[in-house]
């Protein structure tokens, strides 16, 4: 069999149904032996780029490896982005690159580049090969890597003619599954005393407890603590339990702030954050101060790193938090019975036509277990600040790296992984420009994915930032207006524009999305200041 052929053969053992990528040259041989495996499916994209969102967010979103593929050269670079922000967000994802034939190495051969440098800094681990029996023993070291510890991305590259190479039958490796280190019973016990001791606490929650929400409301009812999440857990806990206070940090809500702020609560449990800038809404040092810590987090490099913590628990929030809870109920506590309480309803939008009443109009009338993918983009804070949490795990909202056009890749990978939710992207037009075309990814898969485009013909975010930091803003951030409704048009693609608040019905919604993708577009110019929170403040700082 080719060398390549063990590769596909290794993964689809192991459970992996799909390969995010683009087919070029040096990758050809790969993508010529799913033919013959039916059971995997290839997802080809319009741009690498967008590949590795989605390669992200099904990993994620399936909780199991992804695999992702490029060509060598430009192929590899353009999968970059989607690598350091799966690092980021500690996601399985396994990306192979193609290279050129061993022997052509530094003889300038077309798109030649070794990629195994610029992938070492982004992922986890990194590595290639010259020799055919080797490639499928590592492909199997970068998968256990990429699922043992704290998960994350790794990327092997492969020459092509390694990939053609003969080689009798190989035995496959055992497919690793992915690991949920929990601590030593002794640090639980330890954990447990200090918040069953009768002091007043708030559970501080990041989207490192997205697999443990249930056991994050648990432990609130035990402890009748508020829940406060991060911008990036928001979605995770509903707005319907009494006990959760809604997001602290970038665009959070005055009631979360107003709880960081009782000194009266003088135990703060950190679960699955890592305490950066938006989270922390800039470090601000009120967050910890004068509390004793717990941080628990299955990175331990984030330990300590912003603000110094009395206790630490490395360990997957999901079972850490399970044995957690078994402890205290030992050591007596008893869970508060919380009604069941009803959908939170979406308030009725005030008069006017902004971008926080065209989001909630929206939300009145999608379902109430719709997934949102938020981009990035002024709107991100009016959804972060407004929008309601009527289901567990329904938003996905990438503030920590922040590429735009994320969210647009990420709604394939999310409905791909599970086709259950309905799925609603949230994107603006600056970054449809970049990742767009994506739509017609969606199209050729029957994926009923609505894009909702808020489009202002400038870059909003942008525009607000300069004009509140710099009181002026230059005038290329703006662009010639685009119907963006017409684009999808043209792509076969049902669409609609929305230019009043009266535009948006369910009738409307209901005709879009019925056996695939629709695009909403919102024509849409808002001067007000989004809710940033301090934001703006922390990047006035820089000079001072």
């Amino acid at each position: 069999m080719k060398a390549v052929k063990a590769v596909i053969d290794y993964l689809a053992a192991g459970g992996v149904r799909y390969i995010f990528g683009i087919p070029a040259g040096s990758v050809n041989a790969f993508f010529d032996e799913l033919y013959d495996t039916p059971q995997v499916t290839p997802i080809i994209a319009k741009h690498e780029g967008a590949a590795a969102y989605m390669a992200g967010a099904y990993a994620k979103y399936a909780d199991s490896l992804s695999v992702c593929i490029g060509c060598s050269g430009p192929g590899s670079t353009n999968l970059i982005t989607g690598a350091a922000n799966a690092m980021r967000e500690h996601l399985p994802v396994l990306f192979l690159t193609g290279a050129v034939p061993v022997r052509t190495f530094g003889m300038n051969a077309s798109q030649e580049l070794d990629s195994v440098p610029l992938f070492r800094a982004v992922t986890k681990y990194s590595g290639s090969v010259d020799r055919a029996e080797d490639l499928l023993p590592e492909v199997a070291k970068a998968v256990g890597i990429a699922l043992s510890g704290v998960p994350g991305p790794v990327h092997v590259q492969m020459p092509i003619d390694i990939q053609l190479q003969q080689l009798p039958s190989l035995e496959l490796p055992p497919f690793p599954k992915l690991q949920r280190p929990v601590p030593a019973f002794s640090q639980i016990a330890l954990a447990a005393e200090k918040l069953a001791g009768g002091a007043k606490g708030i559970l501080f929650v990041g989207q490192g407890a997205r697999r443990a929400a249930d056991e994050v409301v648990a432990l609130a009812e035990l402890l009748d603590w508020p829940i406060v999440t991060t911008p990036q857990a928001k979605g995770l806990i509903p707005d319907s339990h009494p006990l959760h206070y809604g997001v602290f940090g970038f665009a959070g809500q005055e009631r979360a702030s107003r709880v960081i702020g009782d000194a009266g609560r003088t135990v703060l449990f950190v679960i699955g954050s890592s305490l950066g800038e938006t989270a922390t809404s800039n470090w601000k040092p009120e967050l910890a101060g004068g509390r004793f810590m717990i941080q628990l987090d299955i990175d331990e490099a984030v330990f300590h790193r912003a603000y110094p913590a009395n206790m630490v628990l490395a360990g997957d929030a999901g079972p850490t938090l399970h044995a957690l809870i078994r402890e205290l109920e030992r050591l007596g506590l008893q869970r508060t019975g919380y009604p069941g309480a009803a959908l939170p309803a979406v308030p009725l939008p005030s008069s006017g036509y902004n971008t926080q009443n065209v989001l909630l109009s929206l939300q009145k009338y999608l379902a109430a277990s719709s997934r949102y993918t938020v981009d990035i983009g002024e709107f991100m804070s009016y959804v972060i600040h407004y929008m309601k949490v009527r289901e567990a795990d329904s938003f996905d909202i990438n503030v920590h790296f922040g590429a735009m056009g994320t969210a647009i890749g990420s709604a394939i990978g999310m409905k791909l992984a599970d086709a259950s939710r309905p799925v609603v992207c949230i994107t603006g037009d600056g970054c449809f420009f970049m990742h767009g075309m994506e739509v017609l990814t969606a199209k050729e898969y029957q994926l009923p994915i609505l894009f909702i485009v808020i489009n202002n013909s400038r870059l909003g975010m942008v525009y607000h930032g300069h004009e509140l930091q710099y009181k002026r803003s230059h005038p290329r951030f703006r662009q010639q207006p685009v119907s963006i409704s017409d684009m999808a048009y043209s792509m076969g693609v049902p669409s609609w524009r929305v230019e009043t608040l009266e535009d948006i019905s369910q009738g409307m919604l209901n005709d879009l999305c019925i056996d695939g993708p629709a695009v909403l577009e919102i024509a849409i110019v808002d001067n007000n200041t989004p809710p940033m929170g301090d934001r703006v403040k922390f990047l006035s700082s820089f000079n001072k």
